[in-house]
């Protein structure tokens, strides 16, 4: 026999809306390392989820600032529409910073 539980959505919205805190289930482990990652910065673990979900931003979040981005090099670097040549050049821009060939003389 299979029950269906369905939670009434008026009554589970105003719930969320009046209770502050949520439990998390995490493995020990996930907890010890939140515990001793506030710990370090002086701050409580609900204060460092919080700091982490604040700085951790959605695919949507990501996605505008890579328009942005772009749109701002388009105006400001490159006097037009950015190109998947240029994505190239960029790329093997970074890659020569992280190996220390930039700046070399060859």
């Amino acid at each position: 026999m299979t029950i269906a539980l369905e939670r009434p959505e008026v009554v589970y919205r105003r719930y969320t809306v009046t209770v502050a805190d949520t439990t998390i289930k995490v493995d020990p482990a996930v907890r010890d390392r939140l515990q001793e990652l506030a710990r370090d910065r002086g701050i409580t673990m609900r204060d460092l989820v919080a700091q982490l979900a604040g700085a951790t931003p959605t695919k949507e979040e990501l996605a505008q600032r890579r328009e942005e981005t772009k749109a701002y090099v388009e105006e400001h670097f490159l006097g037009g529409p950015y190109t998947e040549q240029d994505a190239s050049a960029g790329q093997q821009l970074w890659a020569d910073v992280v190996s220390g060939r930039v700046g070399e003389v060859q």
